[in-house]
């Protein structure tokens, strides 16, 4: 069983900064591509940033480019989501995301609040 815990969330001032973690369990994680995500109250869920297997490309929503950074250790089964320059318009509840085939993987989510 594929699981997936995010970590790392929290309180923070705008312009601020914070890491979040995801750790991975029950696949053969150097395989696969990672994904954050993340959904505002009200809002549907929209796609933050991916990392392919190798970790050697990355993409990022243009929200969010050169403020976050996607990164990930294949010898821990973590994908990171270094987060920079924190808005207000950030603030949502973040999660890991991985797909096997035709199925999707879901963290909980970990929250993060951008307040002054």
């Amino acid at each position: 069983q594929v699981h997936l815990v995010e970590s790392g969330g929290g309180l923070v001032q705008p312009g601020g900064s914070l890491a979040l973690s995801c750790v991975a369990s029950g696949l053969a994680f150097s395989r696969y591509a990672m994904r954050w995500f993340r959904q505002a109250p009200g809002k549907e869920r929209e796609y933050v940033a991916g990392i392919d297997a190798a970790g050697s490309t990355t993409s990022h929503a243009d929200s969010v480019k050169g403020r976050f950074a996607i990164s990930r250790d294949n010898a821990k089964n973590t994908v990171y989501l270094q987060m920079n320059s924190l808005k207000p318009d950030d603030m949502a509840v973040y999660y890991c995301n991985t797909r096997l085939g035709a199925t999707d993987y879901w963290g909980q989510g970990t929250q993060v609040t951008v307040s002054s």
